[in-house]
């Protein structure tokens, strides 16, 4: 199998100027994914800019958020690894967890639910789901998304297996969440990187790759990225690192290539 590309901007919809950022990148052809915030001020635009740019149809999962801003849920509240006083989301879980508590598993999946329900409300069928700053690598989270996820029936981001700072123990680590997230979901890409990984010489020959970005307006007709040095430009790395390799959306990945959007009423 040859190699293909998913570049998948995460953060659509936390805010205006981020949502045309990532607009504008897919109108050049740079992305061909995106994740959304669903508890962030800026969604409703994201979901009206989806639904109006054909550019964005079934290219747009759910960018799950544990740790910004308030919930969309009740229960969660009430979880102090979670959530604050003042009702906001403040992540205090620890990176190694690998458990939760039955109460803190069941407001997790209570407030997964609502995000993804809050995505159809607004006529969004989300096409993939990954996490916001990656929560769902911590191992029972990663099992409640892929949980979600098979039974939605769309893919889940896997950890990422491709960097020169992943040491032994943290890639063993990787490798076994990545094989119950496969277990769970069914479906996923093969490999996931940053564009710094990328800059590296690290893309793959084969197989799907993901690479994750967070563009940035870099002058009128390029594009930085949070991962790359300032002034660095996304758009002639990836043209540089992947020239000619089909970029792809999750929905291809899924067999969805139609009706990502459903009809709000």
């Amino acid at each position: 199998m040859s190699l293909q590309v998913i570049v998948n901007a995460d953060d659509f919809g936390l805010n205006e100027p981020t949502n045309a950022v990532i607009l504008r990148a897919f109108q050049s052809g740079l992305l061909s994914s995106a994740t959304a915030m669903a508890n962030m001020p800026a969604f409703r635009n994201a979901c009206a800019l989806a639904r109006q740019q054909p550019l964005l149809r079934g290219r747009v999962g759910l960018h799950f958020n544990l740790s910004h801003g308030r919930p969309l849920s009740e229960a969660i509240l009430e979880e102090p690894a979670f959530c604050n006083g003042a009702g906001e989301f403040e992540f205090g879980l620890s990176r190694k967890s690998l458990w939760l508590s039955r109460r803190e598993r069941q407001a997790v999946e209570l407030e997964l639910a609502a995000q993804w329900q809050h995505c159809l409300g607004l006529g969004l069928l989300p096409s993939h789901l990954d996490s916001h700053q990656h929560v769902h690598n911590i191992w029972p989270l990663g099992e409640i998304l892929a949980r979600f996820a098979a039974r939605e029936g769309v893919p889940v981001r896997l950890a990422r297996n491709i960097g020169r700072n992943i040491g032994t123990g943290k890639r063993v680590f990787k490798t076994l969440l990545n094989r119950r997230l496969r277990q769970l979901a069914g479906v996923s890409a093969d490999h996931v990187c940053t564009p710094v990984d990328l800059r590296d010489g690290l893309a793959p020959v084969d197989g799907v790759l993901e690479v994750v970005v967070h563009p940035s307006a870099l002058g009128s007709a390029d594009f930085g990225d949070a991962y790359l040095d300032s002034g660095e430009s996304l758009l002639d790395l990836l043209e540089q690192r992947l020239a000619g390799v089909r970029r792809v959306g999750y929905g291809t990945l899924a067999g969805r290539t139609a009706g990502a959007f459903l009809k709000v009423g």
